[in-house]
């Protein structure tokens, strides 16, 4: 063969191997040649138009070779654009404008696909179509607003339902299509709390999330959880400093670099000259959060509660009040009153229990407050009102109903328990039920012996739905029936 047609053979095989396999970025040309940081942050440097800033997640190709970021003028923002590195030639090339009016880029399906938000909390996606994107459109129906829509390595769909101007504060949800119909199913407390939490970024196994939580003190910081076996998410453990910064200041716009090393976010406070990209090393953190203590949560609201003088007051928690991700058997209860005094003489609290008792003298309306303490001494709380009345039974001692009796029942309504006096004209067995607006008997509040006189029963409605109910006392041949009303 000759030299030349050597030469031409070897060309075209050198030519095909560059256009079947992308160039390989070297180790320090890799995120646009900037020296990696450690565990303190360091301004990722991003070149901007004048007057902008660089905030919101930024996106990275799986092979390195791409880093889309957004600017933004202001807050709210007026004008924003999302733009593009990319490495070729061996050496980088940009940034260039890929898409006018968005921000927040994230990418899904192997890198053909980019997520984008506009500033009316609108999600838009765009398909790569031979290396173009296409003009981005609507993801979800006209009037669904989104955060931070995301898609995991497992094909589950996620955004937080918080927006600006949003009626609620909003939850980090799943995004399922049920019936053609669009659902937003909350991932449920603790992840999730009566607080704001809106920015957040998903691995992509789901092993783990990462979002920004809003006190309410012109503060943002950024919280990890861990997904259990069981589906749930553990206790949210917050970034501490350096990385969420004290005072007012805004951690937000979660990005974790493909080789899961370094997290990628927007830090700043109240000057817009403030605000910048960081980056800093994250996979040692993520791994040692994981596994130490988790502080315990509130589970379940403990429901207000409700009895009368002279007669025992009596309430347990339930089991499923106060939850701790370490494990069963690792909290300790305690009460006060909401004030932190102790709680009255005739009230007391049993820790292994964790049952109130007592009998009242007198009336009595109060906050109570129960701590749930770890044994790394990690502790969470909860507030409920004790409300303890007086209903006139004392003056009624020793006189004789002249018929069957049934008052209505106080607090109505009423969460979850009330009180419900009935006058007994005949000693006698009698018996007082519960019956739902379609007649049926939905509970038996009391059925047993009863001496002539004025008596109190307590109805604990736990487990039951809202709405309006008939309770009915009955015996010898007589009964007498009143409406209540449940607020669950």
């Amino acid at each position: 063969m000759p030299l030349s047609a050597r030469v031409i053979i070897v060309l075209l095989v050198v030519f095909s191997s560059v256009s079947i396999y992308p160039q390989v970025i070297p180790a320090e040309s890799m995120y646009l040649g900037q020296t990696p940081p450690g565990g303190t942050p360091k301004i990722f440097n991003l070149q901007l138009t004048g007057g902008f800033k660089a905030c919101e997640r930024i996106a990275i190709s799986s092979d390195g070779r791409e880093i889309y970021y957004g600017e933004i003028n202001s807050y709210p923002p007026t004008a924003m654009r999302v733009k593009c590195y990319k490495f070729e030639n061996n050496g980088w090339t940009g940034p260039f404008n890929v898409f006018e009016g968005f921000m927040a880029p994230r990418f899904a399906d192997h890198d053909s696909t980019m997520f984008l938000q506009d500033n009316h909390f609108f999600t838009y996606h765009s398909k790569r179509e031979a290396s173009v994107w296409s003009v981005p459109v609507k993801l979800l129906p006209s009037d669904t607003h989104t955060h931070y829509f995301q898609k995991s390595g497992l094909y589950n769909s996620f955004a937080s339902s918080y927006y600006e101007g949003s009626p609620t504060n909003g939850d980090i949800c799943k995004i399922k299509t049920v019936s053609g119909v669009t659902v937003f199913e909350s991932l449920g407390i603790p992840l999730n709390s009566v607080l704001q939490e809106n920015d957040f970024w998903i691995s992509l196994d789901e092993s783990y999330l990462l979002f920004s939580r809003n006190p309410g003190n012109g503060a943002g910081d950024i919280f990890i959880s861990y997904k259990k076996e069981n589906g749930g998410w553990t206790n949210p453990k917050k970034l501490g400093e350096p990385i969420s910064k004290p005072g007012s200041n805004w951690e937000y716009g979660q990005f974790i670099s493909n080789d899961g090393r370094y997290l990628f976010y927007t830090s700043g406070g109240t000057s817009w000259s403030s605000y910048y990209t960081y980056w800093v090393r994250i996979d040692y953190l993520i791994d040692s959060l994981k596994h130490s203590n988790y502080a315990p949560y509130l589970n379940r609201q403990i429901p207000d509660q409700s009895g009368v003088t002279g007669h025992v007051f009596s309430y347990t928690l339930p089991d499923t009040t106060f939850f701790d991700d370490d494990g069963i058997n690792t909290i300790t209860c305690s009460a006060t009153l909401g004030n932190g005094n102790p709680l009255p003489g005739w009230l007391s609290f049993d820790p292994y229990t964790k049952t109130f008792y007592g009998t009242p003298s007198s009336a009595i309306n109060t906050l109570i407050k129960v701590t749930a303490i770890d044994t790394g001494g990690l502790a969470a709380s909860c507030l409920f009102t004790l409300n303890i009345a007086v209903t006139g039974l004392e003056d009624e001692t020793g006189q004789i109903p002249g018929g069957i009796e049934l008052y209505q029942n106080y607090p109505n309504p009423f969460n979850p328990s009330t009180t419900i006096k009935i006058a007994i004209p005949e000693a006698g067995r009698y018996k007082l039920d519960l019956f739902d607006t379609l007649g049926e008997n939905v509970k038996v509040i009391s059925e047993k012996y009863y001496e002539a006189g004025y008596h109190v029963e307590i109805l604990d409605a736990t487990g039951l739905s809202s709405g309006m109910y008939i309770y009915k006392l009955t015996g010898y041949g007589m009964s007498a029936v009143r409406k209540l009303i449940i607020l669950q």
